[in-house]
């Protein structure tokens, strides 16, 4: 049970920090080169350089999947105690 308990406190901390780049990007535009943004299959290149993922994908798709992802992680540490 302490590796169960393990593998979802570090992914709690992934999450974290995913989050925290999230809002960084959004209110200074640092992190926009994070492969955390990444697509997984289709990249697009605009002169030659990868574009940064658009604002507002980020606050209204990423954002909150990460925090939803992150609720329901910190409620499986609950039942894990």
């Amino acid at each position: 049970m302490n590796a169960k308990k393990n593998a979802v406190l570090d992914r709690i901390e992934s999450l974290e920090e995913a989050v925290s780049r999230a809002r960084e990007y959004l209110e200074s535009g640092k992190h926009e080169d994070w492969s955390g943004f990444r697509p997984l299959f289709d990249r697009k290149f605009k002169h030659g350089k990868e574009v940064p993922p658009h604002k507002d994908w980020v606050k209204n798709v990423f954002l909150p999947r990460k925090e939803k992802a992150l609720r329901r992680a910190e409620k499986i540490v609950e039942r894990l105690d």
